[in-house]
Parts: C-alpha cells; structure tokens; sequence
C-alpha cells in the first residue's frame, strides 16, 4: 500500500511507473499488491521511476518493530 500511496500521490498509473521505473506492469502490481518482494534494485529503480530518495519507499519500515523486540531493561 506504501508504494501505491507513493504512486497515486503523483497521480502516475501503474504504466507510467512501470514505464519509469524500467520494469514490468505486472512487476509493479504484483509489489503493489504485496505478491512479491522488491529485491534491493527494484526499490532502487521504483524510487528512481517516483522521482524520490530510496529511504523513502523504506519508511513504512520505520515504525515496524521486530516480534519480541520491546523495551530492554539490564
């Protein structure tokens, strides 16, 4: 969903992406649409086809926590 908001944002279709970002339509819906997982080139070249740093597309991560991973006390 972060890569579509990131998408419809600058009003691109997912052919315009997909035409920018040197990949596949299908490539990109299926990231969309969270059947595959970008290997670190695609998010390098999906950011390049959004114009945008690649920390960006990485954000969503930000607030993620890994299972288990709450405060640590000594």
């Amino acid at each position: 969903m972060h890569l579509r908001r990131l998408r419809e944002a600058q009003e691109l279709t997912l052919e315009e992406l997909a035409e920018r970002s040197g990949m596949s339509f299908r490539g990109v819906v299926y990231i969309e649409h969270g059947h595959r997982n970008p290997s670190l080139t695609t998010l390098l070249n999906l950011a390049r086809g959004l114009q945008i740093p690649p920390s960006v597309l990485l954000r969503v991560f930000d607030d993620v926590q890994p299972e288990g991973a709450g405060s640590v006390t000594s």
